[in-house]
């Protein structure tokens, strides 16, 4: 079984403590960490290294960056989403472990909607569509995994309406987020559940964490050859009601063994 695990940590240097505590008792084999906030140089690889992760990271100053984390070698490791040289935002890495293609996903917010982050969104998913839509034609097990900003139904936000104006639930979002999916692709998540209002994300205002006001933004996509050894996908809140925790959970798929 390989465990791997998507958890944006909301800035690597004020949750340290808490992802090395959460490294240390899950021990997933493959973490996929976004919203890094800092510049490779001050990542820290010697305090992760020494609970036996080897680590690729991609990072930028205050912001954005990510990291895949994994318990076997990282090989073939890709720098960025392909598809537009001039994007220097640090929201993509993805490399070759335990088998599988992996990728860590930090997909644009995209809000204010009437900005220019918005259509910068839609064409970054744009972007992942057709270099999704390429790794699918390798025929190996591929697992998308991160926080994608993509609420994809109702059931999966807590008050719909209070979201009806947000980047994260726009027909445009949600229509490329189904298209991901119908390349091939399978929602690690919803394959196993159907329950409603789970979520990987609370926000700080207003109460969110104590009045379980979340959101279902962090998504594991799997290729069919993953998709066939998929065992179990679980959202863990546990590290949500830690002190000084971020503002996302994390969330585990396993997968079983190739046969």
């Amino acid at each position: 079984m390989t465990s791997i695990a998507s958890w944006n940590v909301n800035s690597i240097k004020a949750r340290l403590p808490n992802i090395l505590s959460w490294l240390e008792t899950a021990s997933p084999d493959v973490a996929l960490l976004q919203e890094l906030k800092t510049v490779e140089e001050n990542f820290p690889r010697l305090e992760i290294e020494a609970l036996g992760y080897n680590c690729a990271v991609l990072g930028q100053k205050s912001y954005n960056g990510v990291a895949i984390l994994s318990k076997a070698p990282l090989e073939d490791v890709l720098e960025g989403l392909p598809g537009d040289p001039d994007d220097e935002q640090a929201r993509y890495l993805e490399a070759t472990t335990f088998g599988l293609r992996v990728a860590c996903i930090y997909l644009p917010n995209g809000n204010p909607i009437k900005t220019e982050k918005f259509p910068y969104k839609i064409a970054w998913m744009d972007r992942l569509r057709a270099h999704a839509r390429g790794l699918l034609d390798s025929e190996q097990p591929v697992v998308l995994g991160g926080d994608y900003n993509v609420i994809p139904q109702d059931e999966d936000v807590y008050d719909p309406k209070a979201f009806a104006g947000d980047a994260l639930t726009q027909p445009e979002s949600r229509q490329r987020f189904r298209a991901l999916v119908n390349e091939g692709y399978t929602e690690a998540f919803r394959a196993l559940h159907d329950e409603p209002h789970q979520y990987t994300f609370w926000d700080y205002q207003g109460g969110g964490w104590q009045n379980d006001h979340g959101l279902r933004i962090d998504h594991f996509l799997l290729s069919p050859q993953a998709a066939d050894r998929l065992e179990s996908c679980e959202i863990d809140r546990g590290p949500r009601g830690e002190k000084k925790a971020s503002d996302h959970t994390p969330i585990v798929c396993r997968l079983r063994e190739a046969a």
